[in-house]
């Protein structure tokens, strides 16, 4: 696997991440290093696809939601919160969905540079975009939760929160 795949991978995931579980990211990437590292290349026939890893993206967010949801094992009284902001991230998911239709189903030839940096800041706005439409709904939550629930919700998951538990704070 190449350093560019990884670094792209690595922006393609953090810029697609669930806004909840964006809430507890910490990045060191510049965005202007991630735009400059291209897709890979095609070699001996192999493409690479932007719409692919767009919507494994999305189902990862969606399985994501799904194991916090169980993970906090909600009460009757905080479901109300709970359906809020699941239909606000499944109307996020929806126009994440639509931007994922519209990327190239493959790539063979490596964008230039102004193109990589165009689909970096398109991907930013999107995510931007989802954090809050979804925010106000997930405060809400947060709000009804328990202490013991909270916590769950407060621990870093994901590439950054496992460079945290294995290498320390950086």
């Amino acid at each position: 696997m190449s350093l560019r795949f990884v670094l792209l991978a690595t922006a393609a995931g953090l810029a697609f991440a669930s806004p909840a579980f964006a809430l507890d990211r910490d990045s060191d990437f510049d965005m202007l290093e991630i735009a400059q590292a291209a897709p890979p290349v095609a070699a001996a026939g192999r493409t690479f696809s932007p719409k692919s890893m767009c919507q494994d993206q999305l189902a990862r967010r969606i399985g994501n939601r799904a194991y916090i949801k169980a993970r906090l094992e909600l009460k009757p009284e905080q479901m109300a919160a709970w359906n809020a902001f699941e239909k606000a991230s499944d109307e996020a998911n929806t126009k994440s969905n639509a931007r994922c239709a519209t990327l190239p189903a493959e790539m063979k030839d490596r964008p230039n540079y102004v193109d990589r940096l165009s689909m970096e800041e398109d991907a930013m706005k999107a995510r931007v975009a989802s954090i809050e439409a979804v925010k106000p709904t997930l405060t809400a939550l947060y709000v009804v939760l328990s202490p013991e629930q909270k916590a769950i919700l407060d621990k870093p998951r994901g590439m950054a929160g496992g460079a945290m538990r294995r290498h320390g704070p950086r």
